[in-house]
């Protein structure tokens, strides 16, 4: 036990469980090599270099975009290019609001610079075949070509790796350049970004959505809209938190670690049972359809 209350043992244990029921839920074989073949050279001179302005970070997701849409298995088919799709346009639209007026408009630009840094860094590890990168984007990366799960969760596998893992990083790594973490002027900043996310959602949703899901969403009208807004604010304000208390080990490189990593290993389970989910759903839709014609007929 450390001064801050923090049990380093209790957090490794509670990573190796996750990880376990992780395995539990899917057997899926890392892809021999790892790496974005056969575009790997394209994809480390985009990376190559950390974006130091926002713009930048446009730039370079825009860069990224061209390379994984012609991925494999067909143009504009890889799961990984759906959420970089996503991506971009809500990072488009923060670089919109720094521009128009915000309380703090460096602290905005810097967070979401080191945000961009956590997913650059993470497709770098996998294009090297490195061991390191986290559990939760690995979710994602290894069903790159996974045509069988559709856009739509493809782009929800990589927001939770964002917001579930990369967020809190990317705080602390802003606070350290800023100072501690003070709720009053950047705090209504941070929030911002829910609200950009609330409008931005509703269509990204519907655009990545199979027939069947679309089918569905017509079926419960606006209470897909709502529930996913809601998982934005509790996952984001889950972050902050999050951030805090790992602020409070910074100093000590080994339980840092340890909280990552546990953190790393919770929302990469929760990523598991999203596909699990997506499936069952999936899965169902003949059946809808089925049922949707008798009562049509």
């Amino acid at each position: 036990m450390t001064g801050t209350g923090f049990d380093r043992e209790l957090a490794r244990g509670s990573a190796e469980l996750l990880r376990t029921k992780r395995l539990e839920l899917s057997a899926l074989e890392i892809p021999a090599g790892r790496g974005w073949h056969p575009l790997r050279d394209k994809v480390t001179e985009v990376l190559d270099g950390h974006p130091q302005s926002i713009g930048a970070v446009v730039a370079k997701l825009v860069a990224l975009q061209a390379v994984l849409d012609e991925l494999p298995p067909s143009p504009a088919k890889n799961r990984v290019s759906a959420f970089n799709e996503l991506y971009l346009k809500i990072t488009r639209r923060v670089e919109l609001a720094i521009l128009t007026g915000v309380n703090e408009p460096e602290f905005l630009e810097l967070l979401d610079i080191e945000f961009a840094k956590r997913y650059f860094d993470a497709l770098g590890l996998w294009n090297n075949d490195d061991e390191d990168t986290p559990d939760v984007w690995e979710v994602l990366f290894k069903r790159a070509g996974d045509t069988k799960m559709s856009r739509l969760i493809a782009a929800m596998l990589g927001v939770n790796a964002h917001i579930n893992h990369d967020l809190a990083l990317a705080l602390i790594a802003t606070w350290n350049e800023t100072g501690a973490p003070l709720d009053d002027a950047i705090h209504p900043d941070y929030l911002l970004v829910n609200e950009i996310f609330y409008e931005e959602i509703p269509p990204l949703r519907r655009g990545f959505s199979t027939k069947w899901q679309l089918e569905l969403d017509e079926f419960v009208g606006g209470l897909d809209d709502w529930s996913q807004r809601v998982l934005v604010t509790v996952t984001r304000a889950r972050a902050w938190d999050q951030a805090r208390d790992l602020w409070e080990l910074r100093h000590d490189g080994d339980d840092f670690e340890q909280a990552r990593r546990t953190m790393d290993r919770a929302a990469s389970l929760l990523a598991e049972w999203v596909i699990i989910g997506d499936r069952i759903v999936n899965g169902a839709g003949g059946g809808w359809r089925r049922l949707r014609r008798r009562f049509a007929a």
